[in-house]
């Protein structure tokens, strides 16, 4: 059966998630109401200006459906924009429309727009060669709970992907390379799941 994966599709980079959901032989849906969050097996959301999909969500009346279906374990994705979306806690905010990932993030933690980079980051779940994870803007995760996988850090230790259950987030854009072995890893996580 091919799964149904939804793009959180309000702003940011989600026609490159989708290219490459279709491309591994899923079905991806875009997601701007709530009714298109019907009958997902996962969700993705993507890298962009997080206060903008933010405001989105709550206007398109997003947050709480996408909260209850990540209690009820549907896999969910979220990468850079997305990571901050998903915590619990974020500086500089009071309020999330999610908050179901138990970390705490620090957005644009390494500088502004001219301070992004690229860096071959070790990730041992998908094995060798290294993954170039690139930082446009990026978050940090300043704090994990107790049930939060840190996956991958950079060489001073800060960590830049994790897992909780059924949700994964990464501080760098997967949906940027050519390279989609954390693609196919959140697509096992779907297949898992069900």
């Amino acid at each position: 059966m091919i799964k149904r994966i939804g793009v959180l599709a309000l702003q940011g980079a989600f026609k490159e998630h989708v290219a490459i959901v279709r491309q591994a032989g899923a079905r991806a849906i875009e997601v701007r109401l709530p009714e298109e969050l019907e009958g997902l097996d996962g969700l993705i959301i993507p890298g962009g200006e997080s206060t903008s999909i933010r405001k989105l969500m709550v206007s398109y009346d997003l947050t709480s459906k996408v909260k209850k279906l990540a209690q009820q374990g549907l896999p969910i994705m979220g990468t850079c924009a997305g990571m901050i979306l998903l915590a619990r806690k974020v500086d500089g905010l009071n309020t999330q429309p999610t908050g179901i990932m138990d970390i705490e993030i620090r957005r644009n933690a390494f500088g502004r727009q001219v301070d992004s980079f690229e860096t071959e980051l070790v990730i041992p779940l998908i094995g060798n060669p290294p993954y170039r994870g690139i930082f446009i803007r990026a978050p940090k995760i300043e704090r994990t709970g107790n049930n939060v996988e840190v996956l991958a850090t950079l060489s001073d230790n800060t960590a830049v992907a994790a897992r909780e259950n059924n949700l994964l987030v990464f501080s760098f854009h997967p949906e940027l390379t050519t390279d989609y072995r954390l693609h196919d890893y959140f697509l096992s996580i779907v297949d898992s799941a069900q």
